[in-house]
């Protein structure tokens, strides 16, 4: 058992009352809402990258964690230091997931080669922790862009050696995902796009990514694993432009290459902001998509305008986006995976534990709410009535294409000026504000 957190013992669900920032207020794993037991709704992940790789610099300024498995001379027995600390987080936690990339878990080496055979290692060390442990894998990862080889992007480079060197980088981190029994396997293209349009072919770009895809999609099958591959939109930073700029974008290009069966989404709060969203928005097209597939639970700054990967907090933010989670029928393979920072000044080790605590509560509290306000059709109701004319016989008939624009037009010369009613928004605000 690592030594570096001041907790011991699993932290457990002591109540609304509870005053410890270690001890969950809402979140009761085994309460049943809404037809199952929240764990299994939320099916929470900590992301490896953040928790255990970030160091807490910003663009300004470097390390403020010190971090022990940070610094030493022998990368791989770092890496099987980290992962003890990180397995027994899960413990502390009581989660049920993890996710990670591939660089995140062990050390790059010389060669391509020499990557592989660490991240077998490291792969290894997990496969022998889960045996005893509950916590399971919900995605892995490659990580395409931190490193200089990525700086013009990897599936999209100008160069067929780097977008070659990116196929093998894959391959191992998928069939590790696989070994481990990962429930999803995750893109996410940062630095597929572009800084400028003078030296981008993009046309040549998107058939490059679109034949990536494609490759990954094929060895999945070959290989036998059974998850969905997710697309992670993104709109820009560190590009000015990401091709997968939000879930409309990557829905075109799904159609476009023919993945749109076979590849689904992974989205983020922070992402759908910085493409001009709301959280709301992302996941609501999704699933009148089809493509929904898994959630980045974290949120940004208001006030800045860049990824800040802060814990998600804000319960009325949560619960209009549990609420289209619960109607459009949760998870399948995917979970909520916290793939945020504790702030910079957050250099305590049990920091770590209570961002963690209070956003698996403001979760857990709003997903209650959001399940509420669906059973008792605080929404539904609303907008079932809002959309009634179009139940009718005639009006089906129009969207059914059994009807012609000039039988349509006719029998607009038979209506009266059609009237418009109150679209209720603020009634409907102060609706969700009661499931707070």
């Amino acid at each position: 058992m690592s030594q570096f957190f001041t907790q011991k013992d699993t932290i457990m669900f002591e109540g609304p009352d509870a005053t410890s920032p270690l001890a969950f207020r809402w979140y009761d794993k085994d309460r049943v809402v809404f037809g199952k037991r929240l764990e299994d709704h939320l099916r929470f992940s900590v992301a490896y990258w953040h928790s255990f790789t970030w160091p807490g610099g910003d663009p300004f300024g470097g390390e403020t964690f010190l971090r022990p498995w940070m610094h030493g001379s022998d990368p791989l027995a770092l890496a099987k230091q980290k992962a003890d600390v990180a397995f027994d987080m899960f413990r502390l936690l009581d989660v049920p997931f993890f996710a990670f990339h591939d660089v995140d878990v062990a050390p790059e080496g010389a060669t391509l080669a020499e990557s592989i055979d660490n991240l077998k290692v490291i792969t290894d060390i997990f496969a022998k922790k889960m045996e005893t442990e509950k916590v399971r894998l919900l995605w892995g990862t490659a990580n395409l862009f931190s490193h200089r080889r990525y700086m013009a992007g990897a599936a999209t480079n100008p160069d067929p050696d780097v977008f070659t060197y990116a196929v093998g980088q894959v391959r191992a981190a998928i069939e590790a995902t696989h070994k481990l029994g990962g429930a999803n396997y995750v893109c996410w293209g940062g630095r597929e796009g572009y800084e400028t349009l003078l030296n981008t072919d993009m046309k040549r770009e998107l058939d490059q990514l679109g034949r990536f895809l494609n490759m990954l999609v094929e060895h999945k099958h070959k290989i036998g694993f059974k998850g969905p591959i997710l697309i992670e939109p993104k709109p820009k930073e560190p590009t000015k432009h990401q091709y997968d700029y939000d879930t409309a974008t990557v829905y075109g290009f799904l159609e476009r290459y023919g993945l749109a069966k076979e590849v689904k989404l992974n989205i983020e709060q922070n992402h759908a902001i910085l493409a001009g969203h709301s959280f709301h928005h992302e996941v609501m097209l999704a699933f009148a998509l089809g493509i929904f597939g898994s959630l980045d639970i974290n949120r940004g700054d208001n006030l800045l305008g860049w990824d800040t990967d802060q814990f998600a907090m804000d319960v009325g933010e949560l619960v209009p986006v549990f609420h289209e989670f619960l109607k459009g029928g949760g998870f399948t393979t995917g979970g909520l995976n916290f793939d945020a920072k504790i702030r910079r000044q957050s250099i305590d080790p049990d920091d770590l534990l209570i961002g963690h605590v209070a956003s698996m509560d403001a979760c857990a509290r709003a997903l209650i709410g959001a399940a509420r306000m669906l059973e008792e059709k605080g929404l539904e109701g609303p907008l079932a009535a809002r959309y009634a004319g179009w139940d009718s016989a005639e009006s089906k008939s129009i969207l059914a294409g059994e009807r012609s624009l000039d039988q349509v037009a006719d029998r607009a010369l038979t209506i009266a000026d059609p009237q418009p009613r109150s679209g209720r928004q603020e009634l409907l605000e102060g609706v969700v504000n009661r499931y707070l």
